[in-house]
């Protein structure tokens, strides 16, 4: 049994919490994105899944996810169904950090990544839909998916691809969701006929100031210990994060357009998406190169949902869907085992990246798409054209981000 580590605990503890401290982050970064009129319903989005996935995380979660390592299972074997057993100790993970400290840092990955789904549906979805969707997608998408690739599943055990801190457990997961989700729910009235602009930029470039620091944590702390691995995660995470910012306002520039605040941020968190799968297994090097990629190929998708007509009101799938596809492919090409013995880069790590990412992209999308389906057809997910135009936060929360006195 290895010994627990005070350092490495304090490390993985530090590091849930600004986890944790992305989901606000996110909160921030998609309520500037919307109208001022839908800016509450939009923070409360985030903020719920704070509290449903908790307390389905206690329940049958984090059992669903990291219970039994029967490469084979679907998911776990519900040993540890309402944490039973968990006490002070490492017994239960052979960890160098407590069980409940390892269990809690993977509660906020699963607590930020329905949140992420949020930005797809902004500005139209009943908050009592939302609320069932993220509770029936935590246990019926999220955990399957983390058993797979974190858990013992197959992706890890017989597919032999690698997901360092989450590009296909949260990212391709919430960007294949969102566009399922999308699909069902429809577009916004006046979507592609009138302009809809952000009502709150500032508020958004802090969100993702927020995002960019909290994701520190999300890589660095994915090594589970404070050593040199987690240095080198820090390290890439925030090196492709700035050059990816810096090729969306260039890409934007060489397009014709202007270099913008927006452009800025959202070029960032695509670099950041992109590192995730990668961030302990790459030099600064590689880095550099999946930033590059980020803040070009992500900003070209941006035209898909213009192309494919869906309407993706925060760039869910251009930023979190092909960002997260990107970094897990050149992730194949890019891991050096200088940098982590776990893995190198070369066609075949790359043909195990791709079909993992197709099994990652069929599985939510599917799951998704019926889970959507089902609630819609039970209940609808969608509020009505007057709810609507009038504005989500006055009918759905009768509340008001900002009033106006003359």
């Amino acid at each position: 049994m290895v010994e627990v580590s005070a350092g490495d605990t304090a490390w993985l503890l530090g590091s849930a919490g600004l986890v944790l401290f992305m989901t606000p982050g996110l909160a921030m970064f998609y309520g500037g994105m919307v109208r001022a009129k839908n800016v509450l319903a939009m923070l409360m989005m985030n903020y719920i899944a704070m509290g449903i996935v908790t307390i389905l995380w206690i329940v049958a979660g984090a059992s669903l996810a990291f219970s039994g390592n029967a490469a084979a299972g679907l998911a776990g074997n519900l040993g540890l169904v309402g944490l039973r057993g968990l006490g002070t100790g490492n017994a239960v993970f052979g960890l160098s950090v407590p069980d409940s400290a390892f269990l809690m840092f993977q509660l906020m990955f699963a607590i930020i990544t329905p949140a992420v789904v949020a930005g797809a549906v902004a500005e139209r979805m009943k908050f009592t839909a939302w609320m069932a969707f993220v509770a029936a997608w935590s246990l019926l998408v999220y955990a399957p998916l983390a058993h797979w690739v974190w858990g013992g599943g197959f992706i890890a055990s017989e597919l032999h691809a690698i997901d360092f801190a989450g590009g296909m457990v949260v990212e391709i997961n919430s960007g294949a969701s969102a566009l399922a989700l999308v699909l069902v729910l429809g577009p916004r009235t006046g979507w592609g006929r009138q302009i809809i602009r952000p009502h709150n930029l500032p508020l958004t470039i802090l969100g993702a100031g927020i995002l960019w620091f909290g994701w520190f944590g999300f890589n660095a702390g994915s090594s589970l210990a404070a050593n040199g691995l987690a240095s080198q995660a820090f390290m890439t995470t925030h090196i492709a994060a700035a050059v990816a910012a810096s090729a969306w306002i260039a890409a934007e520039a060489i397009t014709g357009g202007k270099p913008t605040t927006l452009g800025f941020a959202s070029g960032a968190v695509a670099g950041l998406v992109a590192i995730t799968p990668a961030a302990g297994f790459v030099t600064a090097i590689g880095a550099v190169a999946i930033g590059v990629a980020a803040g070009f190929v992500c900003f070209a998708a941006l035209r898909l949902k213009t192309a494919f007509r869906f309407d993706d009101s925060l760039d869910v799938v251009a930023v979190h869907l092909v960002g997260g596809v990107v970094g897990t492919l050149l992730l194949g090409i890019l891991a050096d085992r200088t940098i982590n013995a776990a893995a190198g880069g070369g066609l075949e790590q790359l043909g195990r990246q791709a079909m993992a990412v197709a099994v990652a992209f069929g599985y939510t999308f599917t799951a998704t798409f019926v889970i959507a389906k089902a609630l819609d057809m039970w209940f609808g997910i969608r509020v009505s054209e007057a709810i609507e135009h009038e504005g989500l936060d006055v009918v759905l929360h009768e509340e008001q981000a900002y009033l106006l006195t003359e």
